[in-house]
């Protein structure tokens, strides 16, 4: 294997790794808000313990100096990961976790869907059977055809769950784009600063300090902030601008597989076998668009064209 390519693993790898992380937090906030915390206090606690462990080790790594334009456009990034998180808490509210990280996983898609419009180009044959894979992945993933779950009673969570979908599309559309030259801790740290901004407009520090001294916050805050925070934006900091946006999408599939995988370990939530075609469905559906990896060129390009 050449040099190259054993870099491109590299950086593959830290998109799982980044992927995975993001999947299993769904768990977290799901066991701390049945320990009877808000979602707002859920984010809060993830948000500032992300951050402050995220400064400490940002005051030990490389640093560069920043332009006032950069600044901004990293706090604006950690805006739009924090909206995720608080979307994606406000779903967990009334969704069960496995459920909830299909309905984030739609970002595939709805990425799809962003980048045709940024490109003024319609999306391929390929990337329309993909879209729609996802859709019947998603409606196997949520029980359909099973009594696991009532849609029509859970509206609400469904729609935060989408709009979580939906500003994570645009948060890997633009992650790679703003401050790819700044080192990833120090990319990282001003993401999470920006993200504990958004986030003090739905809890106040002093709420958050209340509820980690008089109810123990901080025994779930410190692990939402590692797998929340501090994992899935470091290794999308390091990941995202090495390779190309197909290669990680397909690497970020990893996420769903990893949130299952928690939702049955940390919840004991069961998965039924609708759910699993689902999750293979919808796997199958994120790889249909960059079949071209495989270089089957012959035998696939009905699919790309």
């Amino acid at each position: 294997m050449e040099v190259a390519q054993l870099h491109q693993l590299k950086y593959l790898l830290f998109i799982l790794v980044g992927a995975s992380s993001y999947g299993i937090s769904a768990s977290m906030i799901k066991r701390t808000i049945g320990a009877g915390f808000s979602a707002q206090e859920s984010m809060g606690g993830q948000y500032l313990f992300g951050f402050l462990m995220l400064a400490v080790i940002f005051l030990f790594t490389k640093k560069t100096k920043m332009t006032i334009k950069q600044s901004i456009e990293l706090l604006l990034v950690g805006m739009v990961v924090s909206l995720t998180s608080i979307f994606y808490a406000l779903c967990l509210r009334s969704v069960p976790a496995s459920l909830a990280v299909v309905l984030l996983f739609q970002f595939t898609w709805i990425g799809i869907l962003i980048e045709a419009i940024y490109l003024k180009k319609r999306p391929s044959r390929a990337k329309l059977i993909a879209i729609l894979l996802l859709w019947i992945g998603t409606l196997l993933s949520g029980g359909i055809g099973s009594q696991s779950f009532e849609w029509s009673q859970n509206i609400e969570g469904i729609v935060f769950g989408l709009l979580s979908a939906i500003s994570f599309a645009i948060f890997f559309f633009i992650s790679g784009k703003v401050g790819a030259e700044i080192p990833a801790i120090q990319r990282s740290t001003v993401i999470s600063a920006g993200g504990l901004l958004l986030v003090f407009f739905t809890i106040t520090p002093l709420q958050i300090m209340h509820e980690t001294v008089e109810h123990g916050l901080w025994e779930y805050g410190i692990l939402q902030g590692i797998f929340g925070i501090i994992l899935p934006v470091v290794f999308f900091a390091l990941g995202t601008p090495k390779i190309d946006s197909g290669t990680a999408t397909i690497a970020g599939a990893a996420e769903l597989p990893a949130a299952i995988f928690a939702a049955m370990l940390i919840l004991g939530e069961s998965i039924s076998i609708y759910q699993t075609v689902g999750i293979v469905i919808i796997i199958i559906g994120v790889a249909v668009p960059q079949i071209n990896l495989f270089d089957m060129k012959g035998k696939w390009r009905l699919l790309r064209g």
